[in-house]
């Protein structure tokens, strides 16, 4: 079977890619396998400057997942595109840029430095950000604020296709897909960390500083699913599902509701080479099951 996939003008060996925030810049995961065989590795979030993060604690274990609330550390777009995009597999394996910014303005100067760099494969807008200029909320849970931000960075992405990361935490995720689709989104993702909180009954305070973070792991993914078979009937460009994916059969679950690939990432965090077990394991499980493609079993899931 050709495991190949074309999420409109991004070219995938494979449908599986790394998820933004869990597979470091790539390089960390080097020794513990072959970066070359991913269909994509989506580096952590960058912003235009260096940002320290949130003071730890900024992680802690929950029953089938994870909390964090890491505050998107990062070593700024331009040291990261002069020392670590040069030696990741680019020419081979795309490597998706995921931006972080507080305001329109911002995400625009990212896509204007992002897009003329030949080794960026793709630039992913994470529009869980807080719109800090219209008073904190989140682009992704307002929908003007999202059409204007994709409207925006498409204008300024050249060639480069915008993949838009949607937040779970809205009253319909459906509304948000289709105006960042009318927008002109190429590709959506989701779903982005549910928000929640953890507390400590010995000390009586919160389980990191930050009190509330994003809840990632096992435990989410039929929230992921859900919202990921609601927004592939919903929109007519491609869709990666993420939440919760940790073997074979979760990655085709996703593709049997309608995504055309998938992003791993709390499971990277349990086993620093899960991602690369999994490309391997997952040629296995489609002849075991007699898939003959992709296009056949996308979407092909059975009601009633």
């Amino acid at each position: 079977m050709d495991f190949r996939v074309d999420l409109g003008g991004l070219k995938l060996t494979n449908p599986i890619m790394t998820a933004s925030g869990t597979f470091g810049y790539g390089l960390e995961f080097k020794p513990y396998g072959n970066l070359e065989e991913l269909g994509a590795i989506v580096v952590k979030g960058l912003s235009l400057r260096p940002r320290q993060g949130n003071p730890m604690p900024r992680i802690v274990e929950t029953p089938c997942g994870m909390l964090n609330a890491i505050g998107l550390q990062n070593i700024g777009v331009e040291k990261f595109l002069l020392e670590k995009l040069p030696l990741l597999p680019w020419k081979t394996t795309p490597v998706v840029v995921n931006l972080y910014a507080q305001s329109a303005e911002e995400f625009s100067d990212l896509t204007r430095v992002l897009s003329s760099e030949e080794g960026v494969g793709a630039l992913e807008v994470n529009i869980s950000c807080p719109n800090v200029k219209e008073g904190g909320l989140q682009f992704g849970q307002d929908p003007q604020a999202a059409f204007k931000v994709v409207n925006m960075l498409k204008k300024h992405a050249g060639s480069k296709p915008v993949i838009v990361k949607l937040s779970p935490n809205v009253a319909d995720i459906k509304v948000i897909a289709k105006t960042v689709e009318s927008a002109g989104a190429d590709i959506i993702s989701l779903i982005n960390t549910i928000g929640g909180m953890a507390v400590d009954i010995h000390t009586r305070k919160p389980c990191i500083t930050n009190v509330f973070g994003g809840l990632s792991g096992p435990a989410i993914k039929p929230v992921a699913l859900k919202m990921v078979y609601e927004v592939c009937k919903t929109v007519k460009i491609p869709v990666i599902g993420l939440g919760g994916i940790s073997n074979t059969q979760d990655i085709l679950e996703f593709i049997l509701v309608g995504a055309s690939a998938v992003q791993i990432g709390t499971a990277s965090f349990t086993r620093p080479d899960k991602v690369f077990t999994l490309v391997k394991d997952l040629r296995v499980k489609v002849e075991e099951l007699g898939i003959k493609s992709w296009d056949e079993f996308r979407g092909s899931l059975r009601l009633g």
